[in-house]
């Protein structure tokens, strides 16, 4: 193992560390506002870039450091598919991200409605009163 692969493989453990870092953060951040029913569509792109991300320091790890032979071209297509999804995933969360930013749209948000439960039509559907 070279100079170039011992310092790719901090960068990546790194990077990868610091991503599922992030991630947790952000679950727990979601969680609070998924709660209280609304969300930041910007934050929401935002996670779903660094979970793309996330996997994408995943592959990258496993095409880097393993090897691959000419028996194993199923694995080699599992590495090349699982990159372009998560390559795809990369791109278009920071397309999103873009389009929001130059559009000053970083304030946008969701709003789910609450959900109530009719008790009228609970009690008349068990027949008490």
């Amino acid at each position: 193992m070279g100079g170039i692969d011992i310092l790719l493989l901090i960068a990546y453990g790194v990077s990868f560390i610091c991503a599922l870092l992030l991630i947790a953060a952000l679950f727990l951040y979601f969680r609070k506002r998924f709660r209280a029913r609304v969300v930041s569509l910007f934050m929401l792109a935002a996670f779903a870039f660094l979970a793309a991300y996330t996997v994408k320091m995943a592959v990258a790890f496993w095409i880097r450091f393993s090897s691959v032979t000419g028996a194993d071209s199923v694995y080699a297509a599992l590495k090349s598919n699982a990159w372009a999804v998560a390559q795809t995933g990369t791109t278009l969360g920071l397309l999103i991200l873009t389009v929001l930013m130059y559009t000053r749209r970083q304030d946008l948000f969701m709003i789910f409605p609450a959900v109530k439960e009719d008790t009228d039509d609970v009690n008349a559907g068990s027949g008490k009163a």
